[in-house]
Formats: C-alpha cells, structure tokens, sequence
C-alpha cells in the first residue's frame, strides 16, 4: 500500500475511533433509560469486549505476562482504568439530570489531570508553563459546564457531575500508572488483562447488588443493542484500531482523538435522544479541548511556532526602495 493509501486509511480510522469512543456515551444512556442497572450494563460490555479482544490474542498466539507482580499491577489497571470509571460514569448517566452529551464532555479533560499525577509519577515528565496554562483554562471550561451552583450540593445534577470528573481522574491515573509501571508488553496483553479483570470484578458486584440474570432475561432489543455496541465497538474494535494508530502514528498523535471525542458526543446526544446544547456547553467545551492542547503540546513547538511567525510577519526584506516596509 503507497504512503499516501496508507495515510488515508489511518485518518479514516483516526475519524471511526473518535466515534466509537465519542457515542459510548449515548448508547451507556440507552442502555440506563431502558432499565439496565449499572453494574450489569457493564458486565455485559466487557464480555463482549473480553470475546473479541481475547480471541485476538488467541489467534495471534501471544504471549501472556509471567509472575505474581505482573497480575498485581494489570488489577491495579483495571480497577482504575476500567471498573472505578465505568461505574462513575454509568451511575451518573442513570441520574436523569446528566445527559449523554454532558458525560462525553466532562469525561474529556482527563489529559488535565494526567499532569500533575505524571509529574509526580515520572521522572521525564514536568509542568511547564503551558500545562499550568492548559489546566486553568480547561478547568474554567469544566467550570462552566458544571454551572457551579452552592444551592446544588447533594442533588442529583451536583452528585453526577463530580462522579463525571472523579472518572477522569481515575482515568488520568491509570494512563500515567501504566506508562510507568507495565512497559515491555504488546499493547494487545494489557488491553486483554484490563478489560478481563475488570469483568471479574464488575460481575461480582453485579451478582450482590443486582439481579443480572432477571436482567439478562427481560432485556429489551434497545438495551441489547446498546451493550453489544459498547462491548464489540466501544471497548473490543476501537482497542484494535487504537492500537493499530499507536504503531502507524505514535502515541502523542493517536492521542488527539480526545479533542474530537466530546464533539461526537454533543452531536449523536443532540441528534439521537435530543439533548439540548447550549452556548453554555459549547463555550465549557470549546475551553476544555484548548486546555488539552495546551497540556500536550511541547514547549519546542510552542517557541519554534512562535519563531517561524516572528520569521514570517516580523522580518523586514532588504530592498532598494527606501518606502519598502516589512514584508
């Protein structure tokens, strides 16, 4: 395949990914409007995601982590990158105060909280100026989405909106967690171990809070359709095509799906279930996503920007004529 077939096709992947990831959301809100409860929403996700991503590996005859500590800290993962979020987020989507655009959103600052645990975590990771700059304005942005009001403490609205952010934390820990802690392995065996375990224990909780199996048997066609979406699309084929943009782009590049995410959130919300948007939340969410950018990007860039404007716009061209000015 030529580079520039090959480069059209990893754009066209990037584009699937940022919607699959960015309608999780809404089919989470289908799933919680018609009567799944959250813990077994979620189980049923992640065994589909488990099949698939599973017999991947299976197929692909990978080899499988050695050691107690190895599966000590693939737990550790998955309890903070896929079980402690998902339940956050699911209970908040049940609440009817929080639609399934306003969790896509406030789930998307994630990169903000990544700074200071890496900076605290990593060694090759400090806060710069840019970052502080990105967090403040990001967090203005959660700001106003959230619409801070005293009088709101303890209510529903209030109570799903902080389950959104602490999402995004737990999420911000366990993305630092795994740079730091589970390197030299295949993308493919984390992803695998990650979503597996978090079944495990997903399914537990969901057996002694919940009835699953009532639930399984009354499900309705909507809520079906949503948790194998969630399960095959959300959590098993977008780690596939994740993990191909990882190899064809790098990390830093496949990581500016975040940016595209919140908008496919607002869109099928809008769209599909008919949620409102606001100026509000477009104002909220057009400050998060510079806020990520501002985080992500290096400050060489930053100042080599700056540096080819100067060249640019600053720069006076010699010339014969004495009125000439810059060029």
């Amino acid at each position: 395949m030529s580079n520039w077939s090959s480069g059209r096709v990893n754009w066209l992947l990037f584009i699937a990914l940022s919607f699959m990831w960015g309608s999780s959301y809404l089919f989470i809100k289908i799933g919680v409007n018609e009567g799944l409860q959250p813990f077994t929403l979620i189980a049923l996700r992640l065994l589909f995601g488990v099949l698939l991503i599973g017999g991947v590996v299976f197929a692909a005859r990978e080899q499988l982590p050695r050691g107690v500590g190895a599966y000590v800290r693939l737990t550790i993962l998955a309890l903070f990158g896929i079980a402690l979020p998902f339940t956050l987020i699911t209970y908040a989507e049940q609440l009817p105060e929080i639609d399934s655009a306003l969790a896509a959103v406030l789930t998307a600052p994630t990169p903000l909280f990544v700074v200071p645990f890496a900076a605290f975590m990593l060694t090759d990771e400090r806060i710069s100026i840019n970052k502080i700059i990105g967090v403040l304005i990001g967090l203005v942005g959660v700001a106003i989405l959230v619409g801070f009001d005293p009088s709101q403490i303890g209510r529903g609205e209030f109570v799903g909106e902080l389950a959104l952010i602490a999402a995004c934390v737990s999420y911000a820990f366990a993305g630092v967690f795994a740079r730091k802690f589970l390197t030299g392995y295949r993308p493919m065996i984390p992803a695998l171990f990650e979503v597996g375990i978090a079944l495990v224990m997903i399914s537990i909780l969901a057996f002694i809070v919940e009835d699953p199996i009532a639930q399984v048997m009354s499900i309705t066609l909507p809520a079906l359709f949503s948790v194998v979406w969630l399960g095959l699309i959300g959590s098993g084929l977008a780690f596939l095509v994740f993990f191909r943009l990882i190899q064809h782009w790098g990390a830093t590049r496949t990581s500016l799906v975040a940016y595209v995410m919140p908008i496919w959130g607002i869109v099928l919300g809008a769209v599909i279930l008919g949620e409102v948007i606001s100026a509000g939340r477009l104002s909220g969410t057009a400050l998060v996503i510079v806020g990520i950018a501002l985080v992500n990007v290096k400050r060489e860039q930053l100042s080599g920007a700056a540096t080819s404007l100067r060249a640019r716009f600053g720069r006076t061209q010699p010339t014969s004529d004495p009125l000439a000015g810059p060029r």
